[in-house]
């Protein structure tokens, strides 16, 4: 009897351990081919998904091969194929409406130029006409930089300026400073330049590297005071420019767009710093300005050469072994 037992609670116990064993070998298959379904079902979702991410503003659409017997991945494919063909019929309208508005009226306002500049020449013409056809000739001057500035803004925000190139911005500087301390040499500006032995050297559109120096050198130079100083250092990372100014300035609102001082220049078409930041932004950089003791200070920062080539080998280093990189 008690051997019967015995044999009777042996069998009792392999039977559940066999059991046990069966049902967990009947949930790891069950979850592998769950797995291997569901990647078979939503392979077309992640085809769309990479052409996506492929769909880049200002080029076009590329070709969608995304078969699948699907109905609702069928429907998505066909929506989002539409809806980027769309959105590239609708850029390159905007591109090609603000290109035209702006030449449309870059032409009249030359001819008014031109015919203000041949009637204060005319004789005849007393003092105070000459004084309101000043004025009207220094408006139209305005109204023609305005014109170029929001062109160039909405050129920089449609992503148009794709061409990058290594750009020292020390080499931007020696071209630039002369030609500016020049043109302000009448407000007596002591100029304050210092440089690292490594030079910053970006990864940038050369034309836009030069509107932003330009943009920041100008600023500095048009809001400095009279006998001021304007510092320019370049270290291996960053820009900085500082200037002497007569009144304290508010960091947050500098780079809004039309935002003038309490100075309120006239020469200023309140676009200058909005475009700088807009050039910085669109590099993965950063700019922030300082005001302390009547003093504006720039500090540009933006992805020098070193540092790009040290994340393009990180990132190849741990990615290696994939067919295909992208990279953000």
């Amino acid at each position: 009897l008690m051997i019967s037992i015995l044999e009777r609670d042996d069998m009792v116990e392999a039977m559940l351990w066999y059991l046990g064993a069966l049902f967990l070998l009947f949930l790891i298959c069950t979850s592998i081919g769950i797995q291997l379904v569901l990647k078979g079902v939503f392979r077309p979702l992640h085809r769309l998904l990479d052409w996506l991410h492929c769909i880049q503003p200002g080029k076009e659409v590329p070709p969608l091969d995304n078969p699948t017997k699907i109905r609702e991945f069928r429907q998505l494919s066909d929506a989002a194929l539409d809806m980027g063909n769309r959105s590239y019929k609708a850029y390159e309208e905007q591109k090609q409406f603000i290109e035209n508005a702006s030449h449309e009226l870059q032409t009249p306002l030359a001819i008014v130029r031109g015919k203000v500049e041949l009637l204060a020449e005319s004789e005849g013409m007393t003092e105070q006409q000459m004084e309101q056809l000043d004025e009207i000739y220094a408006t139209l001057g305005r109204a023609v930089k305005l014109n170029k500035s929001l062109l160039l803004l909405s050129r920089i925000e449609n992503g148009q300026y794709t061409e990058m190139e290594d750009v020292s911005v020390d080499e931007i500087l020696d071209e630039l400073l002369p030609d500016l301390m020049d043109i302000y040499e009448h407000k007596q500006v002591r100029l304050i330049r210092k440089r690292e032995e490594q030079p910053f050297i970006i990864r940038c559109n050369h034309s836009l590297a030069q509107i932003l120096v330009s943009n920041l050198v100008k600023n500095s130079l048009l809001h400095n005071r009279e006998g001021g100083e304007l510092h320019i250092v370049t270290t291996a990372s960053s820009l900085i420019i500082k200037n002497s100014g007569e009144h304290p300035l508010d960091g947050e609102k500098l780079f809004r767009r039309f935002y003038r001082g309490i100075d309120g220049k006239k020469d200023s078409t309140g676009l200058g710093l909005a475009i700088a930041r807009e050039i910085v932004e669109l590099h993965g950089g950063r700019i922030i300005a300082k005001s302390d003791d009547n003093k504006t200070q720039f500090i540009v920062t933006l992805p020098s050469k070193s540092k790009q080539e040290e994340g393009d080998s990180d990132e190849v280093h741990t990615h290696s072994g994939r067919a295909s990189r992208r990279k953000s």
